[in-house]
């Protein structure tokens, strides 16, 4: 197993915007390597925006990012002239594609969310944004977030990285799902887990190299966030966020 530890992340912002800039690369232990991606999983944004924050109109390329909301309600507003609130019931992903311009704002209280960009597998796609409604419960089940679009996901993520969380109470044993030919990097998101004897807290992840996965423990109330990912996918490093390699 290999962990990624929440001191090994960086952090930068100010009190009415934060994150905590996660390369999910560096869950390998390995500082020397040309690329802090996870294959096409590029990087993590774990955000705190404080009430009556604005990200100002800003253009992505050849980004796919996936904006997932753990606590409070986003406002949306793009290039298209769309302005919609994002929410854990409200899920969005954005393909950037040759060029797309988003705002993103908190007039109606904080937000804890997680900013996930994807590399394509190819560059200048059409852009496109899609929403999905979601339905929030401990149903002792993982969901299916996101994924390529011949697993008929909820938003259709344009690579071979597939998005999945669990809600669940203490006490529950769960285990994580499996598909062929990908790796997982396995994100708390909120609480606290045990596996096999190693305790990880809010803000890490884990991930193994031969892709069998033992069983995790809820040591408390916890959600967690799944990315199952082709790292062998065709990719292309044209994004101007995805594409940094270190």
């Amino acid at each position: 197993m290999n962990i990624l530890r929440k001191e090994q992340v960086s952090q930068q912002g100010n009190q009415m915007f934060s994150i905590k800039l996660i390369r999910p690369g560096l869950i390998w232990q390995d500082i020397t390597l040309d690329d802090f991606a996870f294959g096409p999983l590029s990087r993590i944004d774990h955000a705190n925006l404080a009430e009556g924050a604005v990200v100002r109109m800003h253009e992505h390329v050849n980004d796919e990012i996936l904006s997932y909301i753990w606590k409070g309600n986003m406002l949306h507003e793009d290039s298209t002239g769309q302005k919609v609130m994002i929410s854990p019931a409200k899920h969005m992903m954005m393909g950037a594609g040759k060029s797309f311009f988003h705002e993103e704002s908190t007039p109606k209280g904080s937000v804890e969310m997680l900013q996930i960009f994807i590399r394509p597998k190819e560059k200048d796609f059409e852009p496109e944004v899609q929403f999905s409604n979601v339905e929030v419960n401990s149903n002792k089940d993982w969901n299916l977030v996101a994924g390529p679009e011949k697993i008929n996901p909820p938003l259709i993520i344009r690579q071979n990285v597939i998005v999945m969380d669990y809600h669940g109470k203490k006490n529950d044993v769960i285990e994580v799902p499996q598909y062929e030919g990908m790796t997982p990097w396995l994100y708390v998101m909120d609480g606290n887990i045990d596996v096999s004897d190693t305790v990880l807290e809010k803000g890490e992840a884990i991930t193994t190299k031969d892709n069998h996965f033992p069983e995790i423990k809820l040591l408390e109330d916890t959600s967690l966030v799944l990315f199952l990912v082709d790292l062998n996918a065709p990719m292309t490093l044209a994004g101007n966020f995805s594409g940094v390699t270190r």
